[in-house]
């Protein structure tokens, strides 16, 4: 427990947000002034909660989806604010009435808790008839007047967040660029991965990068940059694509072929012909990684960063180097296969020089958008109660969630009101607010809000005691908002530090708290720590693990779809895979690791279960680059392929088979099973064969006088074969891999 709790304090989970403290700490604080300037005080802490609740939504993203989603609460906080209103010193009623709204706003994220917080907090506010009927209007007034600050830096700043995303997915890129850089000629790693190392500076020098986790986190990036796109309005109804787009697609490309050149090297490493095109390769990757980071500074800074010159003299001394290793083959004096998957990589890396300069022309003119509104969400209604129908059929983990968040409401609301706490809100928010989706979230988050909590108190209690003054009172608000919403990203316990005064300073502005106000608030989030704590342990389970055979399901039959696909391709039924066919390949695999994660949050996780979840999503990631590397291999018209689509159409028939006895198990296994396999064996050792008879074939036809230099059809078969073969093999394993991973997890069940 000790060590639990030290790690909820010490993480990071982001960085601090200045203007989003400044702007939050103005519009709460500015009200709470101008009521005590003027006599209105309770007038103006209604303004400043309305303010409160509003800024608490924490904004994010593109400034068109940050003022669609301030409206939204804008609205939400006036409407449950009215309804607080009428509900005020009438606890069993609230108990009625709140509790839902708090599990609609779990059900549905655009609400989020903001409806059920505006209608408890002014329901347990003390009623005052003369301005009852005007709480909506004041809390309105105070979340239009922190939207107003919040979107105020729109004009000046409205593509900073777009710039953001396409500098961090041209840096992502570029990482993965590094990666395979460097293993390039890397030494055999097991000796100093037995070293155990704790020194973050000394892993980095003296680990190899992992290469998956690169090309994973620049996929994600650039998924990231397609979506903050998306949210732009700007340049609609063009049917050319946006520079930005054009940008997108370009770092999509250059991924794409980063991904075949880690193929093709990796192959390579087996037949090490010559060391100089080795180290000249290395040089080159590294070379346009960098020009990569060139462009990202660019992107970041609105054109004030160099760009670099267009050229790369580290690509031209590739070529030659490689350019020698041909002539070599040519004569005889090294295996034609090594010369085949040499020539690969230098067609890889010339391909992405070509990617990369085109980014930079893009760059170079300007990253250009329109002005127009924000976009709105396009609504489907129809399809709204057939989600909700299934989820409450299936007992979905939402579903789960909603109905454990709102069985936890009722209790507490109903304890408070038995029992008459005046304060008995404090214990219904901490419950609200701590109950998360997994044991391991729930305990985190009630750590740091009882910590937090109990910290903030005392520190509101000793304020409030030395200056008990409005005007004071203002002014401590100011700093508390400011440290609190600036903060907040950076780890929840700052949040319940600061937000725990600020909220009791807001609640009662013009009765100012004192020492027992902050006990009782201190005992009654105790409690509602209690009940958050008793609801993750006692009622029903998250789920997840019920679902995880019909996910297991998709994602290998996203992924067959995917391998047939490259099939198409080497027929020349399609240029290149499908992109909508790779995303929900992707999406099911994404599915798959966000289940193993919420099983890993489980008070006994199942380690083995875990372990076999994260083999088959690894095994995914990697059979989805070997199908990329085949398809951009493969892209132009070979003599022939060999058993290669043969090869493809096994290996996607295996991976659907296995998928539908994942989603609906069969009474027995079918005995053909074994005969497919050794089919697939079969076809693999006659791609071998396949292979050998190509390279013998052209050299036949080098000795029979056809031009070295001269691109005839056998050569390009061997080009496309030689590269192929590796990736073809590593396909197999990695597939079969992704299949036994995920019968051994279902099996688990």
């Amino acid at each position: 427990m000790w060590e639990r709790a030290r790690k909820a304090y010490a993480q990071a989970n982001g960085s601090a947000a200045p203007w989003y403290g400044v702007a939050a700490a103005l519009g709460i604080a500015v009200p709470l002034l101008a009521g005590a300037l003027t006599g209105h005080a309770a007038q103006g802490a209604m303004v400043a909660l309305g303010a409160y609740l509003v800024a608490l939504r924490t904004p994010e993203g593109p400034y068109g989806a940050r003022a669609r989603d301030l409206g939204v609460g804008v609205v939400v906080v006036a409407v449950g604010s009215t309804v607080g209103g009428l509900l005020a010193e009438n606890a069993w009623l609230a108990a009625g009435v709140v509790p839902p709204l708090i599990a609609l706003g779990v059900a549905v994220p655009r609400i989020g808790p903001t409806a059920g917080l505006a209608v408890l907090l002014a329901a347990v506010r003390p009623r005052q008839p003369d301005v009852v009927l005007d709480v909506g209007l004041l809390e309105l007034i105070g979340g239009a007047f922190v939207t107003a600050l919040l979107l105020a830096p729109w004009p000046a700043r409205r593509l900073r967040p777009l710039n953001t995303a396409l500098c961090d997915a041209a840096d992502a890129v570029a990482e993965a660029l590094d990666a395979v850089a460097e293993h390039v000629d890397a030494p055999d790693p097991a000796p100093l991965d037995a070293v155990e190392l704790t020194n973050p500076d000394l892993l980095a020098v003296t680990r190899l990068p992992d290469w998956e986790q690169r090309r994973r986190a620049a996929s994600e990036a650039l998924t990231a940059a397609r979506t903050t796109f998306g949210l732009y309005r700007s340049d609609r109804g063009r049917d050319d694509p946006t520079r930005p787009e054009r940008l997108i697609d370009a770092l999509a490309r250059v991924l794409h072929e980063t991904v075949t050149l880690q193929a093709v090297v990796e192959a390579a490493r087996n037949y090490p012909p010559d060391r100089e095109w080795k180290m000249e390769a290395q040089t080159a990757i590294s070379a346009l990684a960098a020009r990569l980071r060139l462009l990202a500074g660019a992107v970041a800074t609105s054109g004030e960063a160099p760009l670099g010159g267009e050229e790369s003299a580290a690509v031209r001394r590739m070529g030659r180097a490689a350019e020698g290793v041909r002539r070599a083959g040519l004569a005889g004096e090294e295996d034609l296969v090594a010369v085949a998957l040499i020539g690969q990589v230098r067609r890889s890396i010339d391909r992405i020089a070509g990617e990369v300069a085109s980014a930079r022309r893009i760059t170079a003119g300007g990253l250009r958008l329109g002005f127009g509104p924000p976009r709105l969400p396009e609504p489907h209604p129809a399809t709204a109660w057939p989600r909700i129908r299934d989820a409450v059929a299936t007992r979905s983990p939402r579903f789960r969630q909603v109905s454990r968040v709102f069985v936890t409401a009722v209790v507490s609301m109903a304890l408070a009101a038995a029992l008459g706490l005046s304060h008995g809100h404090w214990m219904t928010l901490t419950a609200m607010l701590s109950l998360r989706a997994t044991y391991g979230e729930t305990v985190e988050r009630l750590v740091q809000r009882v910590g937090g909590t109990a910290a903030g108190s005392i520190v509101a209690a000793v304020l409030l005691t030395l200056a008990p003054g409005q005007f004071t009172v203002a002014a401590i608000v100011l700093l508390f908002a400011f440290a609190g919403f600036a903060m907040r990203s950076v780890n929840f316990s700052y949040w319940a530090l600061f937000g725990t005064p600020l909220a009791m300073m807001l609640l009662d502005f013009s009765v100012p708290s004192d020492w027992r106000t902050a006990g009782e608030r201190v005992g009654l989030t105790v409690a509602g720590a209690l009940l958050a704590y008793l609801s993750v342990r006692l009622l029903w389970p998250a789920g997840h693990l019920e679902r995880l055979p019909v996910q297991l399901g998709r994602l290998t039959g996203t992924h067959a779809a995917l391998v047939r696909s490259t099939a198409d391709v080497l027929a020349g039924e399609h240029v290149r895979l499908p992109h909508d066919v790779i995303v929900t390949a992707e999406r099911a695999a994404e599915a798959v690791a966000e289940t193993r994660d919420r099983l890993a949050q489980e008070r006994v996780p199942d380690t083995e279960l875990i372990a076999r979840l994260r083999t088959a999503v690894r095994a995914a990631h990697r059979v989805r680059d070997h199908l990329i590397a085949v398809s951009r291999m493969s892209r132009e018209a070979a003599v022939d392929t060999g058993p290669i689509p043969e090869i493809l159409d096994r290996i996607a028939d295996e991976l659907e088979e296995a998928g539908a006895v994942l989603e609906d198990p069969p009474d027995r296994r079918d005995e053909g099973d074994a005969a497919a396999v050794e089919e697939l064996r079969e076809q693999l050792a006659d791609l071998d064969d396949h292979l050998s008879t190509i390279t013998r074939r052209r050299r036949a036809e080098i000795k029979s006088g056809v031009g070295r230099d001269e691109f005839t059809p056998l050569r390009h078969a061997l080009l496309q074969v030689s590269g192929t073969r590796y990736a073809i093999r590593s396909l197999r394993r990695d597939a079969g891999r992704v299949v036994e991973a995920s019968f051994a997890a279902a099996g688990r069940r």
